[in-house]
């Protein structure tokens, strides 16, 4: 994926590599660490991953040699110290809570060759190698008359060490195609037609500009020459479809993509069979505007999406979203009708093991004890229960049921003790959703954070399962482990965790509050 106009860069500081467990980063690296002159988007605790003076973009994942390898692309939005372009980097992983870092895997080039940025892919073992199939861009070749974009290939015996291989590398057919747009290989072996293929996001040269996107798909028999066929998927709905992936979940094909046309999201859709038709489910994305350019690797048990929270413009809430940042993983179910949902895997859920004591007391309108929990009734008015200060990262958890008429209820982070200033995680009822909001706003006329939110099914009398992962100014909030979004916390530092409800009643049990 390359950086859109609508996400933008800034600087921050120089990368240091350092090998390190998210929950608990070792005491090497804090030595090296605690000399570097904080930045105002520094989290020292970084429980979800991102390289030392530097963020991460786009997520390549690889199960291999019993764990998740994880290329990324590395980014020290600071030109005057590292250079202009993208290197490709590698983590690896068996619990995302703990990584080893392997360093550089495949060098930017210069301004003069085609990878001065070495943008999305895919990586595979194939033919007795490893394989990366990668974008190589270069802004500067449009001044030549060339494309700014190709597809290349690189090897490697050991996924350490890695030979390009110039030769390989191939461009957009510019009879169809812009030539400029031609990248986020991904590459796969089809045992139907016994071939490998490789899914691109592609423009049309004609056609409604804003809607010109599709997936194209190029067939090969040795991962050496690779022919161009037929697109797999056109819709004319987006600009681009950015870091395609695909996958078989029992009887069901599944086919990724983000896009920034409509909304900012990673999309999905599905078929019975490899070649389509491809069907768009009801709810057809996996987390909200904080999670971008996601994609997917199995263990052989489960399968899990690796994407990127991005960081804000100036670390403030109200910035612009940037290119990069934390890596958040989602385990993916299927249901019962095929569609997929998320929730937080297991061992990152088991790493938060250490529970914080909570004490609820009033902070405003009606609070009841009652068996695990407690009860709030608020008609025409507002309640909440303070339950206690909150470390900076630290798992939330809670059991809701509200009553008929409730207008909303939810959770409050980094509550200031006047109750004034919080950060809101939201249900409401009446519009069957969850968003994430915030008071102050620097924008009095509107209602929540605009672009967080997601859809969530609630009855009266249902209970729902809130799960909320806060580290620093990243926070993932899982409903009923089947809903996901992704947010950003950066103008209140610290505060109280509470509980709410809004012109109606609703019950809170078995709240906790644990750190790893």
């Amino acid at each position: 994926m390359k950086r859109n106009q609508f996400l933008r860069i800034s600087s921050f500081i120089p990368f240091i590599s350092v090998s390190r467990g998210l929950g608990s980063i070792d005491t090497k690296a804090l030595s090296v660490e605690k000399n570097i002159p904080p930045k105002p988007d520094e989290n020292p605790n970084r429980f979800f991953y991102k390289p030392a003076g530097a963020w991460a973009a786009d997520f390549i994942p690889l199960y291999a040699e019993g764990e998740f390898q994880l290329f990324f692309l590395l980014d020290w939005r600071d030109r005057d110290k590292h250079g202009e372009g993208t290197p490709w980097y590698r983590i690896s992983t068996k619990d995302f809570v703990h990584f080893t870092e392997h360093g550089e895997m495949l060098p930017r080039g210069t301004k003069d060759e085609q990878d001065l940025y070495v943008f999305t892919g895919s990586a595979i073992h194939a033919k007795g190698q490893y394989h990366i199939f990668y974008t190589g861009h270069n802004p500067y070749m449009g001044e030549k008359g060339k494309p700014e974009q190709g597809i290349m290939h690189a090897v490697s015996d050991d996924m350490q060490h890695w030979k390009k291989i110039p030769e390989h590398t191939f461009f957009a057919p510019i009879d169809r195609f812009e030539k400029n747009d031609w990248r986020d290989a991904f590459v796969f072996w089809n045992d139907q037609a016994q071939e490998y293929n490789m899914l691109l996001a592609a423009r049309f040269k004609e056609g409604i500009p804003r809607r010109r996107g599709l997936t194209a798909v190029c067939v090969s028999k040795d991962l050496e020459k690779w022919e161009v066929k037929q697109p797999f998927y056109a819709p004319n709905l987006y600009y681009t479809h950015e870091c395609p992936d695909l996958f078989r979940m029992g009887d069901w094909w599944y086919l990724l993509f983000s896009e920034f046309t409509d909304l900012v999201r990673t999309r999905y859709r599905m078929s019975r069979h490899l070649n389509g038709p491809w069907i768009t489910p009801e709810k057809d994305d996996f987390d909200g505007h904080a999670l971008y350019a996601a994609k997917t690797a199995s263990d052989g048990k489960k399968r899990f999406l690796f994407g990127w929270n991005p960081t804000r413009d100036e670390a403030k809430d109200n910035g612009g979203w940037n290119w990069g940042g934390n890596l958040v993983v989602h385990e993916i179910l299927q249901e019962k009708d095929g569609t997929l949902s998320v929730r937080v895997p297991e061992t990152v859920d088991a790493a938060f093991n250490k529970p914080e004591m909570l004490a609820f007391k009033v902070g405003a309108g009606t609070l009841k004890t009652i068996d695990h929990g407690v009860q709030l009734e608020a008609v025409g008015s507002f309640a909440a229960a303070v339950a206690g200060k909150m470390p900076a990262t630290c798992k939330i958890e809670t059991s809701m049921l509200f009553e008929k008429d409730t207008k909303a209820c939810g959770l409050m982070i980094r509550a200031s003790d006047d109750l004034d200033k919080a950060y809101y995680l939201r249900l409401e009822p009446i519009h069957q959703r969850v968003v994430f909001d915030m008071w102050p706003r620097d924008r009095s006329e509107v209602s929540q954070m605009v672009e967080l939110e997601r859809p969530v099914a609630m009855l009266p009398g249902m209970p729902i399962r809130l799960q909320v992962f806060m580290d620093g100014n990243m926070g993932v909030l899982y409903v009923n482990n089947k809903v996901a979004m992704n947010f950003r916390a950066y103008d209140l530092l610290a505060g109280n965790l509470c509980v709410f409800v809004t012109d109606g009643k609703a019950r809170f049990q078995d709240t906790s509050m644990k750190m790893i």
